[in-house]
């Protein structure tokens, strides 16, 4: 009996290791970004990523008592490689469409900001309407809800599609296109440097909800509907105990959130 009971106590020893070690394996969720889009996501020159997208992550992981592990990863190939199970979800600033859903599934909105248009400090752009920017060359990220507003409005302009923010800003700073579309709180971190200082704000445009959708949300494997609500548990958590307040007014004077 001694010996069986030790045999049986091992056993449970070694299924309670396993048990645990398990649940310590599933304690590190590992999120997608650009680190190409401050001031939301962004590397530093000594490759440390920085941002508002980073500084929310992380206090949702915290809400969630779970470890951030971050990957970046080019914009254009985000979603394939959270379908690939290269990373669990992607905080970027992704806006929710429904032509994203039909890939990803997404929690609620953690911020909503609305699109602007940027030019040189000398244009003759005097506005945001199509009729404005009739005939100009307007630089804009592709595969963004940017790049699909400006494709679907901007239809008497050349619409020039880039890869990163950064390419379009080198253009319009050396002549090279007339404007740029992108999100406003992202141009006004940029007309804030020395690079930037060529540029202005012409104008916000009015957010078409079936472009634009109802704000930016953490994109997640379709039918991962555990995960999704934990992450929304967790935006709700950090809007009501003052957390999203503290790293919201780090970045920005408004409230990022919006209505």
């Amino acid at each position: 009996m001694r010996i069986s009971s030790r045999v049986s106590l091992a056993l449970s020893a070694a299924a309670l290791s396993f048990t645990i070690g398990a649940a310590q394996a599933q304690e590190k969720l590992r999120i997608g970004t650009e680190g190409a889009y401050p001031p939301f996501n962004n590397l530093t020159a000594d490759g440390q990523l920085v941002g508002f997208d980073i500084d929310i992550a992380n206090a949702l992981c915290e809400e969630m008592k779970v470890e951030c592990e971050f990957v970046t990863q080019d914009w254009d190939g985000i979603i394939p490689a959270l379908q690939a199970n290269r990373f669990d979800a992607i905080i970027a600033s992704m806006s929710i469409t429904d032509e994203r859903k039909k890939q990803v599934d997404f929690t609620n909105k953690y911020y909503n900001t609305p699109p602007a248009i940027v030019a040189p400090k000398d244009t003759d752009i005097a506005g945001v309407s199509a009729e404005d920017l009739a005939g100009k060359t307007i630089g804009v990220q592709g595969s963004t809800t940017h790049s699909n507003y400006s494709e679907a409005t901007y239809t008497d302009s050349d619409v020039k599609l880039y890869p990163t923010a950064d390419e379009y800003k080198l253009d319009l700073i050396n002549g090279r296109i007339d404007a740029a579309n992108d999100d406003v709180t992202v141009l006004e971190e940029w007309l804030a440097t020395e690079d930037g200082a060529c540029c202005k704000i012409v104008g916000t445009i009015t957010p078409v909800e079936e472009i634009h959708g109802p704000g930016a949300g953490i994109a997640i494997r379709q039918g991962e509907d555990e995960l999704r609500e934990r992450f929304n548990a967790a935006i709700d958590a950090i809007r009501a105990n003052g957390k999203y307040k503290e790293i919201n007014d780090k970045y920005f004077s408004f409230d990022a959130y919006g209505s």
